[in-house]
């Protein structure tokens, strides 16, 4: 049975945007295609990461002077331009160790702490090893947005930060992929499993422009995810209303293949 979703409007079920995240918690760049790596993830996404002396990775999470930077990166040429509140642009050059020596140090000026820039190219700084691309539907975004005075449908994209959106789809469509026998979904020819949904810490609360925080955000939010919460979904899945986007898993079989914007999405029902 062909199971590519059509909304009575006459929408396919497609890809609508893939980004990356190549440093992370900086900004995302979107991309027309994208490999899967062996690791499962997607390729430069969260392929670079700041560290604090201790080890720890710096993150929006954690530091909330990251919101005071917007950067943009080229990934041919591996290039960082970040510009930060204070007016001030800078380049680097990631894939150098000379460009690497020079955004460790500036950063570590820019966050008046030890930092230290590393890389990993084969699955990247990924928050869930072992896991794979996180998917949300456009629906899902213009919903959440709407919960709020204010938020567009760019905002709740930013605040979100999916790596597969795919519109045509009604809103919380991705919750379906998780819990006792969920189905699975192909673009592309590649097939994404649902690995656990996407638990949110504190970085949606806040703008992604100035890091300002909404008041009550988590309380108004947990209200409307239970008031919406779809009735195709396994709810045992989930332990909290706070979550929102499907954390997905691609298949060894899949990993180095590529998917497009624009590539069907059809979902393929659990056997058995």
């Amino acid at each position: 049975m062909d199971n590519t979703y059509q909304s009575k409007h006459g929408t396919m079920a497609q890809i609508a945007r893939l980004s990356i995240y190549p440093v992370k918690s900086l900004d995302a760049v979107d991309v027309a295609a994208t490999e899967i790596l062996p690791g499962g993830t997607l390729a430069h996404d969260r392929e670079f990461a700041l560290f604090d002396g201790d080890g720890a990775v710096i993150t929006g999470r954690r530091t909330d002077r990251m919101h005071d930077l917007s950067t943009t990166f080229d990934v041919d040429s591996a290039r960082l331009t970040v510009s930060s509140v204070d007016g001030e642009t800078r380049q680097f050059t990631l894939d150098q160790d000379r460009g690497r020596k020079r955004a460790k140090r500036w950063f570590g000026e820019f966050l008046d702490a030890e930092v230290w820039l590393r890389q990993d190219s084969s699955v990247g700084y990924v928050d869930r090893r072992g896991m794979g691309p996180s998917v949300v539907s456009t629906a899902t975004l213009e919903t959440v947005a709407s919960w709020f005075e204010g938020m567009t449908t760019e905002g709740a994209r930013r605040r979100l930060r999916a790596n597969v959106e795919v519109s045509g789809v009604p809103p919380f469509w991705e919750d379906r992929f998780v819990g006792e026998d969920a189905p699975t979904f192909e673009a592309g020819g590649v097939r994404f499993e649902g690995s656990t949904p996407c638990a949110r810490c504190v970085v949606p609360e806040r703008d992604p422009e100035t890091g300002d925080p909404i008041p009550e955000f988590r309380d108004r939010f947990v209200r409307k995810r239970r008031e919406t919460f779809p009735d195709w979904a396994d709810e045992t899945a989930f332990d909290r209303y706070y979550a929102v986007m499907l954390i997905a898993r691609v298949p060894e079989p899949c990993r180095g293949e590529q998917i497009h914007v624009g590539d069907p999405v059809r979902v393929l029902e659990a056997s058995g």
